[in-house]
């Protein structure tokens, strides 16, 4: 066991996500793995999480319910469900415990009453904790506040088959960070679909293309397209271990702030 680690339980264990995190998590030399959660009912229940996940064998056993190790951790990871991760924000905040959010999709209403909890506890939300990504909101927020009013800005974005949502967290947050920069309200501005005669491109707008094929990890490309010349700010996962290093350094940053909502670009430091 190390010594003064930050204890985290990470949600949704059985995923992908879950797996890179908790594998994420033992090569931290800064954090513990104190508890990993499935699914009530899940036949892995008992089975111990760095033996599932590929780190090697840990002594943590996968749990069916969060109340059963509530009082084992200092910050939960959840990369789950709007709704269970809505229930287990709540839970953290009745019981003392940081929490790391990468779930997207959120309502404006879930917003706020996530805002709620964030009065009671130390709480980051993100749309990508990929250091990377990061660095290219910074760009993007330059990039429009140089060239916003000469370009025309176009977002893509791509995922494997299985994602549920569209266009993904990552590029929705790209787009607000761009209308922000130019004064935009991105719900009027941004266009999520062209066929037919569509007629002139009004500037003041910002498209999305969204691509689903696949077991592709996650690319995104914002377009500045001026006349004679265009720049294209592109970020490409490869893997989703640059999104869990990115988690566990947020959980580790997070432990001992106060309370409050914060995000990556707090992590990071990048909003000076």
């Amino acid at each position: 066991m190390k010594n003064n680690s930050t204890r985290i339980a990470i949600t949704g264990a059985a995923g992908r996500m879950g797996r890179a995190l908790i594998v994420s998590t033992t090569l931290n030399p800064n954090t513990l793995l104190a508890a990993a959660i499935v699914k009530p009912g899940s036949t892995l229940v008992g089975s111990d999480a760095g033996d599932f996940a590929g780190a090697g064998h840990l002594g943590v056993p996968l749990v069916g319910n969060i109340r059963d190790v509530i009082d084992n951790f200092d910050v939960l990871i959840d990369f789950s469900s709007i709704e269970n991760t809505l229930l287990n924000a709540k839970l953290c905040a009745e019981k003392d415990r940081s929490i790391v959010i990468g779930t997207t999709g959120f309502t404006d209403s879930q917003k706020t009453q996530l805002l709620s909890f964030s009065e009671r506890i130390p709480l980051c939300m993100a749309s990508n904790f990929s250091t990377g990504v990061n660095l290219c909101f910074k760009l993007i927020d330059l990039a429009a506040r140089i060239m916003g009013d000469e370009v025309d800005i176009e977002i893509c974005e791509a995922h494997h088959r299985h994602k549920i949502d569209a266009p993904s967290g990552t590029a929705l947050s790209m787009g607000e960070i761009a209308a922000r920069a130019l004064g935009l309200d991105l719900k009027k501005a941004a266009v999520y679909g062209r066929e037919g005669q569509t007629g002139a491109r009004d500037r003041k707008t910002i498209g999305f293309s969204t691509i689903r094929a696949g077991d592709i990890v996650g690319d995104h490309t914002v377009i500045f397209a001026a006349e004679g010349e265009r720049v294209e700010i592109t970020h490409k996962a490869s893997s989703r271990m640059s999104f869990a290093r990115g988690a566990i350094r947020a959980a580790e940053w997070i432990a001992n702030k106060e309370n409050g909502m914060y995000d990556m670009q707090d992590v990071l430091d990048l909003k000076r």
